[in-house]
């Protein structure tokens, strides 16, 4: 006969008591990602405050999904198998963004200038007058997201506006 004060084992090795321990913390992240996209949604956090968090979760997620991949075919089953109702963080999961930069016009606005330079560099575009404004509106559009000075290549992009900057209208830039 059963106690009901004996203790239940999901497991009876390390190897299932780790993949039980990381299932769980899978879960944890789908949680409170649901959580925190409903926080948002209702004004309770601010866009600074989602932002970096939803990030954190996310790169959190693809790791745990690394980690249990044998055990987890796709987030949607996991999702059926543990019985979540969690469509925010399922829709957050699938769009790999925080929903402050998904529906973000500047993001869209600055991968479009990004995306357009990179079409004149390889149209072979190289007189000042030509790629100047385009590179222009880029490191501009670049500068208006937060932490902009600390991402990688925001260099690179500025030394190409300077290097242009000194250049005369009709010079053509080789490098």
């Amino acid at each position: 006969m059963l106690s009901l004060d004996e203790e239940v084992r999901l497991y009876t090795t390390n190897a299932e008591r780790e993949k039980y321990s990381l299932l769980a913390t899978l879960f944890g992240i789908v949680v409170t990602l649901d959580f925190l996209e409903r926080a948002y949604v209702r004004d309770s956090i601010t866009s600074a405050e989602c932002s970096p968090a939803c990030t954190r979760l996310l790169s959190q997620y693809m790791t745990m999904l690394k980690l249990v991949k044998d055990s987890v075919p796709s987030i949607e089953e996991f999702m059926t198998r543990y019985r979540l109702d969690t469509p925010a963080a399922l829709h957050r999961i699938k769009v790999r963004v925080p929903a402050t930069v998904e529906h973000s016009s500047e993001a869209a606005e600055t991968t479009q200038n990004f995306i357009t330079f990179m079409d004149a560099l390889k149209l072979r575009l190289r007189a000042k007058d030509q790629l100047h404004p385009i590179l222009q509106e880029l490191v501009t559009g670049y500068a208006r997201f937060k932490g902009s000075k600390e991402w990688e290549g925001r260099s690179h992009m500025v030394g190409w506006l300077t290097t242009l900057n000194g250049m005369n209208v009709h010079n053509d830039f080789s490098g």
